[in-house]
């Protein structure tokens, strides 16, 4: 296996890699879990 067709492979996994992250990250069943997170740092204000 030459050593440009790992480098190939590579990329095209960390490619379905990142896009498989940002699905999940813009998932809506994860919505109301991350705007939680999103507020914690207000919930201690008065």
């Amino acid at each position: 296996m030459d050593i440009n067709v790992m480098r190939s492979a590579v990329t095209v996994v960390s490619l379905l890699i990142f896009l498989g992250i940002v699905a999940w990250a813009w998932s809506k069943r994860n919505r109301a879990e991350f705007e939680d997170a999103a507020n914690l740092p207000f919930q201690d204000e008065q």
